[in-house]
């Protein structure tokens, strides 16, 4: 994951002026709607369900509104008046839908709410951008393509695919290229998220097939109880920065049943997210599930209440791991990662306080307080030319309480253990584990990070 530079106030300036045209729509008897997503969650209101023939929806067809779906032609104004009705509109539910059949290449757009009613876009058809930052308008943000901005209620589903065409912004020059003659040179280097959710609750994101986004395929910043379910995201191994999901800033986080292939992380969780199960994931090739990176720039870094479990990681560069700049303060704790199979993943279980993306980073006497962390029932195979776990903590603020359990990692080749690999990492086993860890040092430090450092 790379952090992007946020321009905030690019939303808050934006000038509302497209007032929707009457058109023609399908409208049901009204009813009422409910999702019972998980049991951990109660007294929450939850997206709009999948639309049933009498649901008392009202339906805001793209091709109605004028869009051709040739994958040629600029439907951008046609989904803006669609998304623009049905956030008008009074009725309970409101679906825009993009039809099956249809290739619809719209520009870089932010769909604004509050909307009166609860709104779902259905997507059965195939959504593009424009094809590369040669085709990219010169007026249009570089950074994000579809931007949901101040939704509650909403719904992103169905049985199409959301297609990011990010082949022509991985071979920018200034791109990260991994191939045996692989250069990164200067230059703009700007490439769009493909779908941004930003400053909006209660969201559902059910179904969907996206592929080959320029960079992050999903990002939540500022949301609030997003639910997650049934996706599927597939990139190049060596696409870069294609995280699969990013979070930030968001809490009450359900990430399910979901399948993820990708040239960076599959999940990402930033600073600011508490409240977080992810649950039945497929990850790999990928560099597996993190969080992190934290505490760039010197910033404070606040993630607590992580859940990651009953999950599979295979391929990737790293399973479950938990990556801070040297030179941040705030802290990392109550994370759990239990129950996940890993198959020939580099580096299985990875703690790494020098995270850096250069060579030249400089030791720092500050660091992002990391404590309280699970690693139960994890087995599987690692690559044996990197220990199976791997706890760097920083010289001056170690790792405290972390928790071993059940772990079972052997090689994927060979029959010749790594060791594991502890730096200032302070914690506990609970069972033998496989390979035996004897680096972990017992008890705790004779002195913490005072509270200025790792308060959040």
């Amino acid at each position: 994951m790379r952090h992007s530079q946020y321009i905030l106030a690019f939303f808050f300036t934006l000038i509302l002026t497209t007032q929707a045209r009457h058109h023609h729509h399908t409208k049901h008897k009204h009813s009422s709607h409910s999702n019972n997503n998980d049991n951990n969650t109660n007294n929450q209101s939850y997206p709009p369900s999948p639309p049933s023939d009498d649901d008392g929806s009202e339906i805001f067809n793209v091709r109605t509104f004028g869009a051709i779906g040739d994958g040629i032609a600029d439907d951008t104004k046609s989904f803006k008046m669609a998304w623009d009705s049905a956030c008008q509109s009074d009725s309970a539910i409101n679906i825009v839908l993009v039809p099956r059949g249809f290739s619809f290449m719209v520009q870089s757009t932010i769909f604004t709410g509050p909307c009166q009613g609860g709104l779902v876009l259905k997507v059965d058809g195939t959504l593009m951008p424009p094809d590369g930052p040669e085709s990219w308008p010169n007026n249009t943000s570089r950074r994000q393509w579809l931007v949901f901005y101040r939704i509650n209620n909403m719904s992103l589903q169905g049985s199409g695919v959301i297609d990011g065409r990010g082949q022509n912004w991985w071979d920018l020059p200034c791109k990260p290229h991994k191939g045996p003659n692989g250069t990164t040179l200067p230059g703009p280097c700007d490439s769009p998220v493909a779908l941004r959710f930003f400053m909006s609750s209660n969201l559902s994101v059910q179904g969907l097939r996206i592929k080959n986004s320029p960079q992050f395929h999903f990002r939540f910043d500022g949301c609030k109880s997003v639910r997650v379910d049934s996706i599927f995201i597939t990139s190049p191994a060596l696409s870069p920065n294609t995280d699969g999901i990013h979070i930030e800033n968001t809490n009450d986080v359900r990430i399910y049943n979901s399948v993820i292939s990708n040239g960076d992380d599959c999940v990402s969780i930033g600073t600011g997210c508490y409240d977080v199960d992810i649950k039945n994931i497929t990850c790999g090739p990928s560099h597996g599930i993190s969080i992190g990176s934290l505490g760039n720039h010197n910033s404070r870094a606040c993630v607590s209440n992580i859940t990651v479990r009953e999950s599979t990681i295979k391929g990737s560069d790293n399973g479950v791991r938990i990556k801070t700049w040297q030179g941040g303060s705030g802290s990392v704790s109550k994370v759990t990662f239990s129950k996940i199979h890993m198959e020939s993943v580099r580096n299985p279980i990875i703690i790494d306080q020098f995270y850096c993306l250069s060579k030249d980073c400089s030791n720092k006497s500050s660091a992002v307080f990391v404590s309280d962390i699970v690693y139960s029932n994890i087995k599987g195979t690692y690559d044996i030319r990197h220990p199976p776990m791997r706890f760097a903590c920083s010289d001056s603020v170690p790792c405290t309480n972390l928790t071993l359990s059940d772990i079972e990692l052997l090689p994927a080749q060979g029959d010749l253990f790594n060791d594991p690999f502890c730096w200032n990492a302070y914690g506990n086993l609970e069972t033998l584990t496989i390979p035996p860890v004897s680096c972990l040092i017992e008890g705790l430090p004779q002195s913490l990070p005072g509270n200025d450092l790792s308060r959040c």
